[in-house]
């Protein structure tokens, strides 16, 4: 792959629509741009302009805007040119085709994006917010996707890098200079820096419980017994007939999983097996799969039957349910009853409801948004946010580094010694906003991206 070839692609989705994006970008692009529009000037860069299109022999496809980018001034740093014909795709095809006989090659997936970082417009954690916007899905992850375009592991990056400069040149001021009048060196050396910067990195290691929250959704497990409800508050959640409803106890064996979006947040609802004593070798199997889930699950729908008595919740999962992550559904409130639940789970929130007659729907919706935001919202501002396994896979690898140091200074070794593990931190730092020559890494990472970003 040469860059200075000049790349073309769809931009858009195959299919009939009113327009298409086909993009170009290389050196070719102020060249082409002219010939295919037969105009003698080229045109004023960045300004959209409706031009005809003028095949390699000579014949008109097709009229469309045309947005031309100057080199220095586009996406990537190369000179860029954006078609935006009629959506056919026999005319897509017939640009697609001309633009090769002109000297273009197809681009290969996350083309555009690599070259933008390889021209110095993004760092490498900016380039993988390109297609972590694309595969967004809630308003929560693009969010996070939008700060990290923006640069906020970057800057974050650049503050601590600059901190840990500082550190490396103090100490190594006085193995370089020993014998010039430098300020004493305090006892502890640059312990206390070291420690700060540390405590800085852990976190920003710990931002990465959110990872799971934006690419899978906030896991919700249903807990109660057989026919308090659970296979129903699924169906009226999700709005549709997801889950199998009867009044035989042990009817959902199995797990039954579907999403939501809740406002900012999406959720995966996941239906579980009643919690009771089994009848049957399945059924059990069902029940153990219910308590594994419920290990890993991030929040907690516990529905309970209003008209009956409180239930008894096997001692290996009643340590989840918290105040922060666990709503108690009271559900068949349109029932009379002799019962009370406040005493289950009391330092939990309660929902009365009536899946029956839809009593409380749009109480519960908002309780249980008010909880998730509460207890997953994100840091305010634009404070970064590390998702990406390689991002902490560098950053554990320099706060390892860090820590060597520390111990180093610790038993008062060689000053030569702590300067190499504080070296390796930096270069762990670098590897997060992708200052490294890995191209096998560079090829893996852009196979990810779609065709024409």
């Amino acid at each position: 792959m040469l860059a200075t070839d000049t790349i073309v692609a769809l931009s858009t989705p195959v299919g009939e629509s009113a327009l298409a994006m086909i993009r170009l970008s290389g050196s070719l692009c102020p060249e082409i741009e002219k010939a295919i529009s037969g105009r003698k000037k080229a045109l004023v860069s960045r300004q959209a302009t409706l031009c005809k299109y003028i095949d390699i022999n000579g014949l008109e496809l097709d009229s469309g805007v045309f947005i031309a980018y100057p080199e220095n001034g586009s996406f990537t740093n190369e000179a860029m040119l954006e078609i935006m014909p009629h959506g056919n795709p026999l005319i897509i095809q017939k640009l697609l085709e001309d633009l090769i006989a002109r000297g273009c090659r197809m681009a290969e997936p996350g083309e555009f994006t690599r070259r933008a970082f390889l021209n110095g417009k993004l760092d490498l954690s900016q380039a993988e917010a390109v297609a972590d916007i694309i595969h967004a899905r809630s308003n929560f992850s693009l969010e996070v996707a939008r700060r990290q375009l923006n640069g906020s592991i970057g800057h974050k990056m650049s503050e601590l890098t600059d901190r840990l400069l500082g550190i490396l040149a103090e100490l190594e001021a006085y193995i370089d200079f020993p014998e010039e009048d430098l300020p004493e060196a305090s006892d502890a050396g640059p312990m206390h820096d070291l420690n700060h910067l540390i405590e800085a990195v852990d976190s920003l290691i710990e931002t990465n419980h959110y990872s799971a929250l934006l690419q899978e959704g906030i896991k919700t497990v249903i807990i109660g017994a057989p026919n308090a409800g659970k296979s129903s508050l699924i169906n009226t959640l999700v709005g549709s007939q997801r889950a199998i409803v009867s009044d035989i106890p042990g009817t959902t064996r199995d797990f039954i999983t579907s999403y939501i979006m809740l406002k900012d947040y999406r959720v995966e609802i996941i239906d579980t097996a009643g919690l009771h004593t089994a009848q049957d070798a399945i059924e059990q199997q069902g029940i153990e799969k219910t308590l594994e889930l419920v290990q890993n699950a991030d929040f907690y729908l516990v529905i309970v039957d209003h008209s009956q008595p409180s239930p008894s919740l096997p001692d290996s999962i009643q340590s989840v349910f918290k105040k922060k992550n666990t709503l108690v559904i009271e559900n068949k409130i349109d029932l009379k009853s002799e019962h009370s639940q406040k005493d289950f789970l009391s330092g939990c929130s309660h929902c009365p409801i009536s899946l029956k007659t839809n009593i409380g729907i749009d109480a519960l919706k908002s309780a249980m948004h008010g909880l998730i935001d509460q207890g997953m919202a994100l840091p305010k501002g634009n404070d970064a946010i590390v998702l990406n396994a390689r991002h902490t896979v560098a950053l554990k690898q320099a706060r390892e580094s860090l820590i060597k140091a520390l111990e180093a200074i610790d038993k008062q070794e060689l000053s030569e010694l702590v300067a190499v593990e504080l070296r390796s931190a930096i270069e762990g730092f670098s590897q997060v906003v992708g200052k490294i020559d890995n191209e096998a890494m560079l090829d893996k990472l852009f196979q990810k991206f779609c065709i024409g970003k």
